[in-house]
């Protein structure tokens, strides 16, 4: 836990909150919902930026600011929220720590309203760094070693996405993504850049193979786009922008 936005806590990676806000395409008449809203440091930011209608949701109140807009939820029930009644509705970092991730994205689904987006966060383990990690030891990046199953919590990484995953989970779902980008690139993960065209040529080969035989062909052709671009190759976070239908 670090402290970075006016002392509030926050658990997640440097830079961001600061991406993902920049993602936010909605004005600040928008109706905004933050979930899972921890201490309240992203409430606070847009608050900050003169965000009107800002809700934070979360599994206990942990806000550190003051805030009348919070909501006691869930994640993997059912959302405090009317069908179709938000604009943009925020997952930083809280999408990885559940295992009804079909679920929620349903939840994200019903309460958007048509065009409205959805931005999430999470530890990006289609990274080249993320990949040899679980090569060689059988754990991604985030997440280096056995969990203790003795102490469950909220916490623990127990449904890391890759980005094929993820983007499953949206576009089946409705969503359409917009938008892939990282909260930033380590200068250690550079160190794997001469690993690119084996990637590449292996990638290349096992997608038009299952691609011709499942008639996916424009799906592996997107897919292997987004995999190849710089966010997903060598970023830390991955967060993606998608528009619900």
């Amino acid at each position: 836990m670090r402290r970075d936005y006016e002392g509030i806590s926050i658990n997640t990676s440097k830079n961001t909150h600061e991406t993902v806000f920049e993602l936010v395409a909605n004005g600040p008449d928008s109706r905004v919902v933050d979930v899972p809203c921890g201490s309240g440091a992203f409430v606070q930011r847009l608050k900050d930026h003169d965000y009107h209608h800002v809700y934070g949701i979360d599994i206990e109140d942990g806000l550190e600011i003051e805030h009348e807009s919070f909501r006691q939820g869930d994640m993997t029930d059912r959302l405090p929220l009317d069908d179709e009644s938000v604009d943009t509705l925020v997952c930083i970092d809280g999408i990885e720590h559940i295992d009804r991730q079909q679920d929620f994205v349903a939840e994200v689904v019903r309460v958007l309203r048509p065009g409205g987006e959805f931005i999430v966060s999470t530890p990006n383990i289609s990274s080249i760094r993320s990949r040899l990690k679980w090569l060689l030891t059988g754990h991604h990046n985030k997440c280096n070693s056995p969990l203790d199953e003795k102490n469950p919590g909220p916490l623990h990484h127990i449904g890391l996405l890759s980005f094929p995953e993820i983007r499953y989970l949206l576009q089946s779902a409705g969503f359409h993504i917009e938008q892939i980008t990282t909260n930033r690139t380590k200068a250690v993960s550079w160190l794997y850049l001469p690993l690119v065209p084996l990637l590449y040529l292996a990638t290349l080969l096992v997608y038009n193979r299952r691609g011709k035989k499942e008639q996916t062909e424009q799906i592996c052709r997107e897919v292997r786009k987004s995999m190849f671009s710089l966010p997903l190759l060598f970023g830390e976070t991955m967060i993606v922008r998608a528009v619900r239908k």
